[in-house]
């Protein structure tokens, strides 16, 4: 009897038990996978897919407003890409303030961060353009309500922290972000951005570049530019048979001969910005004495003759027109180029811009920038390179900075990063990042110089070449 009261009472705990579990196998909420989370976001679509070990990588386009000010009047597909690791990881929010790449990489500061990135084509490059374009809509405040945007759409899905990034254009478009959204990022890492106060006022450049590398390097680079302004007849001449060649047409800077001139009057600037004093070896050492051919080769392989083409300038349209109506771009003098030898000088950007396309230079865009940045720039790190430049007219921190920071990276372009500073500033710069995206180890909170990147770093995934465009785009 004992015994068939304790089989029936175990019989009734089993099936208790069995009930029990069923129903909280019931109740677990099945795992969404990242795509479908993504997908379910109103306005996102999905370009396709990429594989990568250890990452889901997307390719998508998110619905934006023409104009963020009046939503109802028209939309665009805004090109964004997603490298996914984790949601319980930090994302970096980056774009190179270009057109965005569709293969999976990994910028510094997510290498740094072991997190996941969110990369974002800048408004107005193609396919990421309205059609009709109202150019008048393509300015820093727009593009900046385009990343506000996304990253509201995308912060429910990745609620950790996140730190906004960018390079040359892409660390200017980093740091108007944070000017006009300062409550989105939990931190920003502007790379190498230029900052151009005042338009017409540039001698900081000439000041740089009468003082970079060595006086051998920049005798030989001004005796190569010299020399193909002397030779423009001959140079001219070849130049017409490579364009005819290859399709080349020049109605949108004036003339085949502004195009040259412009071409050649890059070609020291474009050297610094790209390349590195070691690079100085491969300069004619003997401008006047060197062939046409040499001559010839030195600029094309430094500035590139197809840049102020038609074809070339297309892809950079709305980089100009920026530069034109609020940016501002540098203009340097030659002093070692005799004036009969230079006919127009430094172009202005509206030289490079469609006539049908109207442009007015608002000056007050860069100086309200640079006045906020002086008292309000909060956990913000910029990096610059020693030689690069761009850097000659930097951002600056005031005494309303808070935890933010303007580091140089020695010997370093155009290219300069976390990785290229010395030492202490290395530490010190991978610490404070790690802190902002909250996942910095103990040992790093009590002791930043042990501070390294968390993710090793991949070859094929990690980007640490600057990127290149031709001379005079950041």
């Amino acid at each position: 009897m004992r015994k068939a009261l304790r089989w029936l009472l175990a019989l009734v705990v089993l099936i208790g038990t069995v009930s029990t579990a069923g129903a909280a196998t019931a109740a677990e909420p099945k795992a969404v996978d990242i795509k479908d989370r993504l997908l379910s976001i109103p306005g996102m679509s999905l370009i396709e897919e990429k594989p990568y070990t250890g990452y889901r990588f997307f390719v998508l386009n998110y619905t934006q407003p023409v104009d963020h000010r009046h939503p109802s009047k028209g939309t665009f597909q805004q090109r964004i890409t997603v490298l996914h690791k984790d949601v319980n990881r930090p994302t970096v929010f980056y774009t190179g303030g270009y057109n965005v790449s569709t293969n999976p990489s990994r910028r510094e500061p997510t290498q740094i961060v072991d997190g996941n990135q969110v990369s974002m084509e800048y408004r107005y490059f193609t396919p990421s353009r309205p059609a009709p374009a109202d150019w008048s809509k393509l300015d820093i405040w727009q593009a900046a309500s385009d990343q506000h945007r996304i990253f509201e759409a995308l912060k429910p899905v990745y609620s950790e922290n996140w730190i906004s990034t960018g390079g040359s254009k892409g660390g200017m478009t980093a740091t108007y972000y944070e000017r006009f959204y300062p409550r989105d990022m939990d931190g920003v890492v502007a790379y190498v951005a230029p900052n151009d106060v005042v338009n017409k006022e540039d001698s900081a450049y000439d000041r740089f570049f009468a003082r970079v590398g060595t006086d051998e390097c920049r005798d030989k680079l001004n005796g190569v530019q010299r020399e193909a302004l002397v030779r423009r007849a001959p140079l001219e001449k070849k130049y017409a048979a490579y364009a005819a060649e290859n399709g080349y047409t020049f109605d949108t800077i004036g003339s085949l001969d502004r195009a040259y001139e412009a071409v050649v009057l890059d070609y020291v600037w474009g050297f610094w910005q790209y390349s590195t004093l070691a690079d100085c070896a491969d300069i004619p050492a003997d401008a006047k004495n060197a062939t046409d051919e040499a001559i010839w080769d030195s600029v094309d392989t430094i500035s590139g003759f197809s840049a102020y083409t038609d074809q070339g300038l297309e892809t950079y349209t709305p980089y100009y027109y920026q530069a034109g109506t609020q940016l501002g771009a540098p203009t340097i003098h030659f002093p070692h180029i005799e004036k009969k030898y230079i006919r127009y000088g430094y172009q202005p950007p509206r030289n490079f811009v469609p006539r049908s396309i109207p442009m007015k230079f608002e000056p007050w865009a860069m100086r309200d920038v640079d006045t906020w940045v002086k008292h309000n720039a909060r956990q913000m790190l910029f990096v610059y390179g020693q030689n690069d430049p761009w850097g000659a007219e930097p951002f600056r921190l005031g005494h309303g900075a808070r935890d933010s920071y303007v580091m140089t990276a020695p010997g370093m372009n155009h290219g300069a990063n976390v990785a290229g500073l010395v030492p202490d500033q290395k530490a010190l710069a991978t610490a404070r990042i790690l802190d902002w995206a909250d996942v910095a180890p103990a040992k790093v909170r009590e002791n930043p110089s042990a501070a390294r990147p968390l993710a090793a770093f991949d070859a094929k995934l990690d980007k640490r070449d600057v990127e290149r465009e031709p001379a005079l785009r950041p």
